[in-house]
């Protein structure tokens, strides 16, 4: 692992009065502060409009607030976890993790029939640990998106005690929505190891530069019993995707959250994107988290963003 690091983190922030408790997994920058923002246990397919506002020259998150929620007519819920936007068709693709497909959609929030289609080798089992991820860059002109944890193919996935590091695939498709290939991408080695209440290590989303670079948000999350003792641990790491078959990480921002009798910023942080450059050049990620709609009452949708 890279001992340093080489973005700049800005303090978390939730907004309880404009930002309505939810399970948000994944944003993606529509322009100016605009932002469309998943949610993966809504009452109805689809995804929100979110203004965030950024202050330009530090890159702190100073407001947060929802706008509306467009809907595709459709009451089922499609566990929604990444979301990019297409400037080209001015539309979003929208991951699923409960059906494992990427579906396109207007800025109305309806269905275009159009999807993005996995290559034939890759079989996800349904439940947890799917398609959670999703990005595309205008300038690459690639979308990018990958499994939370270990395919079945690619060997045995990460617990809470076996020590074993996820081996992912980061597929790639253009325009025309087409395979490019595959990146390989091995997480770190989980801290965990002991038994949890609930466990979760993987990649929960997927950001990519206009350089060709992508950045990783690894995620590592550890529920205790009784939840005093619980913690994440997320990690932002940038590869190059032009390079080797499995490229070098290098890491970008590392933090832990937790809940204890101490701390109570427990935060699960589940989508990241591209937001706009400060006045002085400088790029600024932003992330959400998924508060399970604020469960137990102590979670809180929390925001922050990283400053390359």
């Amino acid at each position: 692992m890279a001992s340093a690091q080489s973005g700049e983190l800005m303090p978390q922030h939730y907004f309880k009065q404009t930002v309505p408790a939810g399970n948000y997994s994944g944003l993606t920058w529509l322009g100016g502060d605009r932002y469309a923002v998943v949610n993966d246990k809504a009452f109805a397919d689809g995804f929100d409009i979110f203004a965030i506002d950024i202050n330009s020259s530090t890159g702190e998150i100073s407001n947060v607030r929802k706008i509306k929620t467009l809907t595709s007519g459709f009451s089922y819920n499609r566990d929604a976890e990444g979301i990019a936007y297409f400037p080209t068709d001015s539309t979003v693709f929208i991951s699923g993790e409960a059906d494992n497909r990427i579906m396109e959609y207007t800025m109305e929030g309806k269905l275009t029939g159009r999807e993005i289609k996995l290559p034939s080798d890759v079989t996800i089992p349904h439940g947890n640990y799917g398609l959670e991820s999703l990005t595309y860059n205008a300038k690459t002109h690639r979308f990018w998106t990958t499994t939370e944890s270990t395919l079945p193919a690619d060997g045995q996935q990460a617990n809470a005690v076996n020590g074993i590091r996820n081996h992912l695939r980061l597929m790639s498709f253009d325009d025309d929505l087409r395979y490019q290939g595959a990146i390989t991408y091995i997480m770190d080695t989980p801290i965990s190891n002991k038994w949890a209440k609930i466990y979760a290590n993987g990649v929960s989303d997927l950001c990519a530069l206009d350089d060709g670079r992508l950045l990783v948000l690894e995620r590592e999350a550890y529920v205790a019993s009784g939840y005093i003792g619980s913690w994440v641990v997320n990690r932002v790491y940038c590869i190059n995707t032009t390079g080797p078959v499995m490229p070098q990480k290098k890491l970008v921002a590392m933090w832990r959250t937790s809940f204890n009798l101490i701390h109570k910023d427990f935060a699960n942080y589940e989508g990241m994107c591209v937001g706009p450059r400060l006045s002085n050049g400088r790029q600024v990620i932003i992330l959400c988290a998924d508060s399970q709609n604020q469960k137990g009452k102590f979670l809180r949708d929390w925001f922050r963003t990283i400053v390359l």
